[in-house]
């Protein structure tokens, strides 16, 4: 899909102050505060995607997807994913079932979508396409903004293949995280009746009747467990 921006430049006017020109000191003005710095970005952090099926909790891979999972959290930390929807579930007929992904995201809903980002192969990140899997939906690489697939199902064919002849299949999509808790959830969501006339090209047949809200998506309020360390006794052997 070809997108076009046009910049329009704003000329700025400054007009001089009233009390400046007639010869009175003018107020210095405070410096501006400086923003401050975002927040380092944790190795793993989890969202709760509250939708009208139930919440689905998320745990984003910070540490080895880094730029999908901040984008992630800019749409979460901004509300920007509160009242979008799941409209899509994708079935594939061969295959052990469930097989295929639910879709959500902004695309739907006019000024939610940030700047696009760029593209994290899974040959890069390692993480790979497993059931439960997040993973950026996209038209070209480097084009993915505000929306969003969870398998039901491993689907190796959207892992990157570098060896591939095919561009598109070098590239893959970006997975990013994974389900914790709510699987039930997403199978209900998959689950959901389709519009036979909704949808364009392959996604005809794919479209959800009555899309699934998502009312909120906050960051989990349960931190991430830290493993503990285990020590095991060792046997000392007297002389």
């Amino acid at each position: 899909m070809n997108r076009r921006f046009a910049l329009l430049a704003i000329p700025m006017l400054f007009a001089l102050p009233l009390s400046a020109a007639f010869g009175a000191t003018a107020q210095k003005r405070a410096p501006a505060a400086r923003p401050a710095p975002p927040a380092p970005l944790p190795d793993a952090v989890r969202v709760d995607l509250v939708t009208q099926q139930g919440t689905i909790v998320v745990e984003l891979d910070g540490k080895h997807a880094p730029v999908s999972t901040a984008n992630f959290l800019r749409y979460v930390d901004q509300r920007r994913f509160d009242g979008i929807a799941f409209f899509r579930s994708m079935r594939l007929a061969w295959g052990q079932q469930p097989n295929g992904l639910i879709q959500a995201g902004v695309s739907r809903i006019a000024g939610r979508a940030l700047k696009p980002i760029a593209h994290e192969p899974t040959s890069a990140t390692g993480i790979l396409h497993k059931a439960g899997t997040l993973s950026m939906a996209r038209f070209a690489p480097g084009t993915a903004t505000g929306d969003f697939s969870i398998m039901l199902s491993d689907m190796p064919g959207l892992d990157a293949d570098p060896a591939s002849p095919d561009p598109e299949a070098q590239a893959g999509y970006a997975a990013f995280g994974h389900v914790v808790g709510g699987m039930e959830v997403v199978q209900k969501i998959f689950d959901s009746p389709l519009s036979a006339t909704l949808g364009d090209g392959v996604m005809k047949g794919q479209m959800i009747e009555k899309p699934v809200v998502i009312l909120r998506a906050r960051r989990s309020p349960n931190p991430v467990p830290v493993p503990v360390p285990v020590s095991v006794p060792v046997a000392v052997t007297k002389p």
